[in-house]
Order: C-alpha cells, then structure tokens, then sequence
C-alpha cells in the first residue's frame, strides 16, 4: 500500500526516567537536574515498564501489532523501545526523528517548578496567565510548537507507513500534540492549559484510520504495568 498512512498509530511516552523520580523526590523543593533532557537515562523501574510494553506489543492482534517504528532521539525514549523490543522479541528497524523530542525548555531546562519560581518568577507569573499550550520560556518551546512539528511528522508518515500499524515512542509533550493532532487538525487550542494531561510513564494510546481520519481506540493506558 505505498503512498498509505498508517492504518493504526499506537504512541507510547518512555518509561521512568532518572529525571522523573528526581523530580517526583524533590516535590516542591527546588531542583536542578544535572543532566540535559536528551541524556536522561531510564529507572531500574522505567526498564521493567519498557519489558511489559514490550509484553504487551507481543501480544496484539496481527492487524494490530505495529510494523513499523520511529523513535524521539532521546536516550530514556532509545531505553524504551530497545528494552520493549528485547522483551518483545521483535526484529523491527526504527527511525529515529528529530521532531519526536521532548518539548525544549529553553532557560527552564534542568529545573523542576519550585526552581523555575524561585529564578524566574515573572516568567513563572507569565506561564500561568497564558496557559501551558501557549506559553514559550525564553529560548525553548510552547506546547503549540510542539503541534506544529508532529503535525508535519504526521503528514510524512504517508508512504513510509505503507498503510500499515506504526508504533511511536516519545514524551508526554509529544502524545497530547499527537492528540490534538489527530483529533482535532487544529493550529492553536481553545483552552489555556494542555488538555489530557499529565500522560503516563510507558502509557499507551491507540488511534486508527477510518474513512481518512483517525479515531481515539484508547489513551494513556497502563493496564500492561499492573
């Protein structure tokens, strides 16, 4: 089927990373993390989340079961699908895409919250009266840019994907953009803040085409993980 999108998309965000449980221990103290945001390795936790995706890839259908894979160039994301493939016991080639990486922070990057407040409290200020979709931290990226890139990621998967189910794997940024994406082509939120949110370590979401557009089957699934 060359020229085809694909005929199911299952996105899935990586699994626990070192950042997350820094974060998730620092609460709301302030926190510079010491690693930039494409170095960020995955848990002990993170990789037995990748197995059970892994499990789960395993066990679809075979109309369901994805065919091919592209990937954000981010290390925790690389973890995932290596781990998941390992487990899975799949031998699938996959493509890595610059514009599957995570939303770019800019002068927020390596800082939780609490550390975002403390050094830029009018930057701070500003994100909560424009809303998550919207705001841009000097240097990095809104939510909005982030749908900007997918969107086009999206229109290029016609013919790589050859009408066939792909599997990709990335961020939380990069799911709720594929949402908004596939859900409503729009180019700007009606809302302030992401809607969806937050997106699960190692969730699933499923869509497939019908009729030259695509419907929700699930999303931010983690039944795999119990």
């Amino acid at each position: 089927m060359a020229g085809a999108g694909p005929s199911r998309i299952i996105a899935v965000r990586h699994g626990e990373s070192e950042a997350n449980l820094a974060h998730r221990e620092a609460g709301d103290r302030p926190l510079v993390y010491g690693l930039g945001d494409d170095e960020v390795r995955l848990t002990a936790l993170g990789r037995r989340q990748s197995a059970a995706l892994g499990r789960l890839l395993a066990a679809l259908p075979g109309g369901e079961r994805p065919e091919a894979v592209w990937c954000s160039p981010y290390l925790r994301a690389r973890e995932t699908w290596e781990v998941a493939k390992d487990d899975w016991g799949a031998g699938l080639p996959v493509t890595v895409d610059e514009r599957l990486r995570d939303q770019e922070q800019g002068a927020f990057d390596r800082l939780n919250l609490a550390a975002v407040r403390e050094r830029f409290p009018e930057e701070a200020a500003r994100r909560e009266a424009v809303g998550g979709y919207a705001f841009r931290p000097p240097g990095g990226e809104s939510l909005a840019d982030v749908v900007t890139r997918v969107r086009a990621f999206v229109r290029d998967l016609d013919g790589p994907a050859g009408g066939r189910p792909v599997l990709i794997v990335a961020h939380d940024s990069v799911v709720l953009a594929l949402r908004h994406v596939l859900e409503s082509g729009m180019d700007a939120a009606p809302d302030a803040g992401p809607p969806f949110a937050p997106v699960l370590n190692a969730s699933v979401s499923v869509w497939r085409a019908v009729e030259g557009s695509f419907e929700l089957v699930r999303f931010n699934d983690v039944g795999h993980l119990a």
